[in-house]
């Protein structure tokens, strides 16, 4: 998992599928619950993989089984919030 410009994460499966997930939709959320802190840059910098999940220092997260179906098939998921 790498974090890229805009809001976006790179991330890549030990099956070799990979895809890129775009999270800017949190700018614009009205009401994102613990993902509010994600519209910072520099702490949605702060990504890091544990145990095979995306997680922040606030303790929100993203299901790598939900990340794996969405971008299976297409490569760039706009992830809801």
């Amino acid at each position: 998992m790498s974090v890229l410009p805009g809001h976006r994460l790179a991330v890549t499966f030990k099956d070799g599928s990979s895809g890129t997930l775009d999270l800017s939709s949190v700018l614009e959320a009205k009401d994102a619950g613990i993902y509010t802190a994600l519209a910072d840059p520099e702490f949605f910098e702060q990504a890091t993989l544990e145990l095979g999940v995306i997680t922040w220092p606030n303790g929100a997260d993203l299901d790598p089984a939900w990340i794996y179906e969405e971008t299976r098939n297409r490569k760039l998921w706009s992830v809801p919030f």
